[in-house]
């Protein structure tokens, strides 16, 4: 091994300890306070509120999308949707978005910066004032200020996404309990069926407040481990897979090529994430060429309802892949469709490609579709992603190290 591949594969070790600290430190001190939240956003819920997501940089416009899709279209079998709104400055000012939009029993979840971000700031200010309860995960001035322990701005990012996801799935504990929110009918039991493998504490008999608070609260620090141990598996499994996708992006972009990134759903938000730190990295690392198959909703829906999904990227691919540019694919379960048509179109066409998976790979694994595969070996969606997330953002940094 080379000096540069010894440095690179030492840097590996370096994030992922990064990642491991901050994770464990992050999730101890705020899990007692996270399932506090999710019972103040199950009361909200249950009176009719929406989730308000607001953001206005290009990474925080990822979270945006991501949060709202997670609780309109839940993966989890058997949960209910929950209405949730995203706005990013596409529509104008954020405060002027939320003071038009905003009821006072929603919530609003904030994503950026915070001191340095005056229209999220304004933002949070004016859902606090219209009665909203505020979530925010830097300092802006909402009630709930989640702040992830860390100063790389990746790892900040992927705490905030582990905790929305965590609010996420835990906010439906306290429906199951349907004493414990305030209008709503007490039941003296509840058979969780076929959730009881993911929170078995759901089939117990009602109980008052401050044991389900503290259910939560365990369940949150049980899921941050799995988290911690799913990155860890992905990372160190697929070092040497990042190693040479990074390789190959760099090859990429030093000779004018670029890279297309494509997803579904919460895999959607992970392409607008990677578009966003290829084009403006908030390290300030070089521009990268890269463009979002996933962002023009007239070209995604033209294409659905006049030919079918299978063929949303490979579309696309068509007609902006060329040789020598590459391929970047997110799918939780690596059997979709239109990402294994993307991928065998992209190859057709001299596309280097790179694919994130979970479960054990899927056809893109089996079949050889991509390149480069990272897999992330879990069947939990949210896990999944967040594993994802810690590995795109491990190989954005290796492309600016390789050479």
């Amino acid at each position: 091994m080379n000096a540069v591949a010894a440095a690179l594969d030492s840097r590996v070790d370096e994030l992922l300890e990064l990642r491991s600290v901050a994770n464990a430190e992050y999730f101890e001190r705020e899990a007692a306070r996270a399932a506090r939240l999710c019972h103040g956003m199950a009361e909200r819920f249950a009176r009719g509120g929406r989730l308000l997501a607001v953001g206005s940089s290009p990474q925080a416009r990822s979270d945006v999308r991501h949060v709202a899709v997670e609780f309109v279209h839940p993966v989890i079998v058997g949960k209910r949707a929950l209405p949730a709104i995203g706005m990013t400055p596409d529509a104008g000012p954020l405060a002027a978005q939320v003071e038009l939009l905003a009821e006072p029993q929603d919530i609003a979840i904030g994503f950026g910066e915070g001191r340095a971000d005056d229209d999220l700031r304004a933002a949070v200010a004016t859902a606090r004032a219209r009665g909203c309860l505020t979530v925010a995960f830097a300092p802006t001035g909402a009630e709930w200020e989640l702040e992830p322990p860390a100063t790389d701005p990746f790892v900040r990012q992927e705490l905030a996404e582990t905790m929305y996801h965590l609010l996420w799935e835990l906010v439906h504990v306290f429906f199951e309990h349907r004493g414990l929110l305030a209008g709503r009918e007490t039941r003296p039991h509840h058979d969780a069926g076929a959730s009881s493998f993911l929170y078995p504490f759901l089939a117990e008999q009602e109980s008052d407040l401050e044991s389900v608070v503290e259910d939560v609260r365990r369940s949150v620090l049980m899921k941050a481990d799995e988290t911690a141990g799913l990155r860890a598996q992905t990372l160190v499994e697929g070092r040497e897979t990042l190693l040479a996708a990074a390789g190959a992006l760099r090859r990429s972009f030093d000779t004018g090529g670029k890279t297309l990134a494509l997803g579904n759903g919460g895999s959607a938000t992970d392409a607008m994430d990677a578009t966003a730190d290829f084009r403006s990295a908030p390290q300030g690392w070089p521009a990268r060429r890269a463009l979002d198959l996933t962002e023009d909703s007239a070209i995604l829906t033209a294409l659905a309802n006049d030919i079918g999904p299978e063929v949303l990227f490979a579309r696309q691919v068509i007609a902006h892949g060329s040789p020598g540019d590459t391929a970047i694919a997110f799918s939780t379960s690596g059997n979709s469709e239109n990402i294994i048509a993307a991928l065998a179109e992209a190859r057709r066409r001299g596309l280097a490609t790179i694919a994130f998976v979970g479960y054990g790979g899927g056809r893109v694994l089996a079949e050889r579709l991509a390149d480069n595969v990272v897999v992330s070996r879990s069947e939990h969606v949210p896990r999944i992603q967040e594993a994802q997330a810690s590995a795109f953002h491990v190989l954005r940094e290796l492309v600016e190290l390789a050479v």
